[in-house]
């Protein structure tokens, strides 16, 4: 054997080798998440977002009568998005402490204002508030990918809503349905998660300016007592914020059943597009229905003709991931000590971002899969008539009835045919012939004429085309009239991987 490989280290690099590439990159950030998604979580969007709290605080405090200048709040406002970050991080290290890090940060910028900034606050006013703001701006982002991806589901459900496909009960043929129908099965899942987030997007409040234990007592301090004053300061901030509801009460933050809810709600999308991807990946291996696939994708570096469902695989992996969420939300809610304690924090950091920023790839995901979805109609036939002549049987029996047949007699003769052929199916792996047995039995002679009008596959589908339909118009329709706006916005990240 060479002994070229035989002094490598196989378990690391040397120290100097590829420098810029030695610390963990996280994959949810680096390989998927959207830039529209990743913005609102940015550092930009956080920091500028605590300036923009301080200087409504500022603004309102002025309002109401404490000494604040307009030279002082005119300062604050010109240097919103002036943020050195290196500074900020000085002051951190030295204070131990990332709101007073930026606050003398702010301070260095707008010196005529540093003795104002931050006045009566506690940290959760810029942390929680903020905190609330972006989940207000990611359910926004969520709630318009939502409306497209219905809006070109129902392309595709229109398209195929006459299209007899076999229903499957236990993963077993069962009564036929169509194509289209079982699209609406999908939509019925994103519907019920669209008016989710809108009830949540209408009803999130705003934590507000509460003070250290939540009771206000420093702003009725600044305000000399005055209770109107600083009833007034809280929902002049909030509304200053574009928020009309405010929590009632709280304790230093936000009550965390909040992030519950939301990764609740992040969870049930999960649900609804791992359901989805699901099936197209059970649908794909029937050679039924494709996801799209480029032309010169790879579906495995082994075998050539593989076609992979790599993009359905890829939102059921990051859906899983999402449906972990709640349980550390919860734990988190439930171990709240009295007004707060800090062991919410780290959580939070981690599981909030990560959790939008995951439902978004998962969306974009549906969009391009719903947008190039292929289906294979003579597949899907060929499934159908395999188990067609079974199903039928039951109109035949009636139909000879009718024609004056013994019911008794023509039912086992039926049943017998039945076993035969599903023998030579299952047992020979041949097509199911229990058609051509029963058009040779003189039993069921009143409908071999008619044998094939008896099996035309639509005769079996039920409602499923009247369903589709009705869902579409009256279901989906109202909502992408009323949400006509959001389906004009342009989706900024494609899918490249």
């Amino acid at each position: 054997m060479s002994d070229i490989f035989s002094d490598i280290d196989v378990s690391g690099f040397p120290e100097e080798a590829l420098p810029d590439h030695q610390k963990y990159e996280h994959p949810l950030v680096q390989r998927y998440a959207t830039k529209e998604m990743s913005s609102i979580f940015s550092p930009a969007m956080k920091f500028t977002t605590w300036r923009k709290l301080w200087l409504a605080l500022a603004t309102a405090e002025q309002e109401l009568g404490l000494d604040i200048t307009n030279e002082q709040l005119q300062q604050m406002k010109d240097q919103l998005y002036n943020i050195d970050f290196d500074k900020a991080n000085e002051y951190e290290s030295k204070f131990r402490h990332d709101v007073m890090g930026h606050v003398h940060a702010f301070g260095d910028v707008a010196p005529l204002a540093m003795p104002i900034i931050h006045l009566g606050a506690t940290s959760c006013y810029v942390g929680d508030n903020t905190d609330i703001i972006q989940l207000k701006e990611a359910l926004k982002l969520v709630q318009r990918k939502l409306v497209q991806t219905l809006s070109i589901l129902k392309t595709f459900a229109e398209k195929y809503a006459d299209l007899p496909t076999l229903g499957f009960t236990h993963y077993q043929p069962a009564q036929l349905t169509t194509v289209g129908k079982r699209c609406t099965l999908w939509m019925q899942d994103l519907l019920l998660d669209y008016e989710r987030v809108t009830y949540e997007l209408e009803n999130l409040p705003m934590r507000g300016v509460k003070g250290t234990t939540g009771t206000q007592a420093t702003f009725l301090e600044l305000f000399n007592g005055d209770h109107d004053k600083v009833k007034q300061l809280n929902s002049k901030v909030c509304k200053a914020m574009g928020f009309e509801k405010v929590i009632a009460v709280s304790g230093q933050t936000y009550t965390r059943k909040i992030d519950y809810h939301i990764l609740s709600l992040l969870s049930g999308i999960a649900q609804s597009a791992y359901k989805m991807c699901g099936d197209i990946r059970l649908l794909a291996n029937l050679k039924e229905v494709e996801e799209p696939f480029a032309k010169n994708q790879i579906g495995s570096s082994a075998m050539a003709y593989k076609r992979n469902p790599m993009r359905s695989e890829r939102c059921c992996s990051l859906s899983r991931y999402i449906m972990s969420l709640p349980p550390s939300a919860a734990n988190t809610h439930a171990n709240q000590w009295f007004e707060r304690t800090l062991d919410d924090s780290a959580i939070r950091r981690i599981i909030l971002p990560e959790g939008f920023l995951a439902v978004d790839v998962v969306l974009n995901l549906l969009m391009n899969i719903a947008d190039g979805m292929v289906v294979w109609p003579n597949v899907v036939q060929k499934h159908v008539m395999e188990e067609l002549p079974f199903m039928a049987t039951e109109v035949i029996l009636m139909e000879c009835v009718k024609a004056g047949g013994d019911r008794q007699e023509l039912h086992e003769a039926i049943r017998v045919h039945s076993m035969d052929a599903g023998k030579v199916v299952k047992g020979e792996g041949k097509p199911n012939d229990l058609l051509e047995r029963i058009a040779k039995d003189p039993l069921f002679k009143a409908v071999h004429s008619k044998l094939d009008t008896l099996v035309d596959p639509k005769l079996f589908i039920g409602r499923a085309k009247e369903q589709t339909e009705e869902f579409l118009a009256e279901e989906i329709d109202p909502v992408l009239q009323k949400e006509e706006g959001l389906l004009g916005k342009e989706v900024v990240d494609g899918v490249n991987v």
